[in-house]
């Protein structure tokens, strides 16, 4: 008789499951399921779940449930899920399940993140380091420096936010969406903020500021558009005023010439103009780093020269 089938327990040494099968592992199954019977929840009523990439687990409620029957089949399924070595659970619960949120967090279970319509709790097996990955650490916003042929920049005077009321003239500017890229979201904003038609050019600067919205990081992309419409229309919503202004007049505005940002804009203006009527021959590819003062210009990445 060989040594392996003298084995009295599931927990002893063996190959790793992922390159073969023992009769160990059927033995280390039977154990499990008898463990699970035992804390009075059958096979059948473990909770749902699939393999990720990670060796974790994820499991995504869609049915209402009793938070006490959810208690048990979510204890039964840990046991399970600790014995296979599996690493992270991820749970989804629907907002229409939020009354299960409580039972899983005095599980252990945490929060992760959240969207409109669902909110993801995750739990760590193993009692090595927690490796999950967090949250979305960033948001990505973008700058649009529209200039017609006629030395003019696209202004806008905000509706909302800080700015409201302020009579302050700047570029349009806004947060890129979920799946959509910069140059789309450039294209975008320029169009719902002023009714503009444009054509995304090259990304001339971008900067990085840290404990921005709800302590999130902020990316901020400043992107050079060219105008394939003139006739404003803006948006009632969010934009006050817009305006073609001459960039010599925007550059002596006392608000533009004290704010870091607001400058660095101006002399991007005044530098890409002649740039613009030579015409475009395609991204550069140095770049110097600026630090400043306010408004989220230091981090600046400057990609114009």
């Amino acid at each position: 008789m060989s040594s392996r089938s003298q084995l009295k327990t599931p927990f002893s040494r063996r190959p790793s499951r992922k390159f073969c099968c023992t009769n160990l592992d059927q033995v280390e199954i039977l154990y499990m399921e008898k463990l699970v019977f035992q804390n009075g929840v059958k096979k059948d009523q473990l909770l749902s779940a699939v393999n990720d990439y990670h060796d974790g687990v994820i499991v995504e409620l869609k049915e209402p449930m009793d938070p006490n029957v959810f208690q048990n089949m979510l204890k039964a399924s840990l046991s399970k899920w600790r014995l296979q070595e599996k690493k992270g659970v991820w749970i989804k619960l629907p907002i229409e399940l939020v009354n299960l949120v409580e039972t899983a967090v005095k599980e252990g279970f945490w929060y992760h993140h959240a969207e409109p319509h669902y909110l993801m709790l995750v739990y760590w097996i193993p009692e090595a380091e927690n490796t999950i990955p967090a949250n979305a650490s960033h948001r990505v916003g973008i700058g649009a420096i529209v200039l017609n042929d006629k030395r003019e920049l696209l202004v806008v005077q905000e509706n909302s936010g800080r700015l409201k009321g302020t009579a302050v003239w700047k570029i349009p500017t806004g947060i890129v969406e979920e799946g959509e890229d910069i140059f789309e979201g450039a294209i975008r904003e320029v169009k719902e903020e002023t009714g503009i038609d444009t054509e995304f050019m090259e990304v001339l600067a971008f900067r990085q500021i840290h404990k921005a919205l709800f302590g999130k990081s902020d990316l901020f992309f400043i992107c050079m558009m060219r105008p394939l419409s003139f006739d404003i229309q803006k948006q009632d919503l969010e934009i006050e005023a817009a305006q073609w202004m001459p960039i010599e007049e925007y550059a002596a505005l006392p608000f533009v010439q004290k704010h870091g940002l607001f400058k660095y804009i101006k002399d991007l203006c005044l530098r890409e103009f002649p740039v613009l009527q030579q015409g475009w021959s395609g991204p550069r590819k140095l770049c110097k780093f600026i630090s400043e003062g306010r408004f989220g210009d230091r981090n600046l990445i400057d990609w114009s020269y």
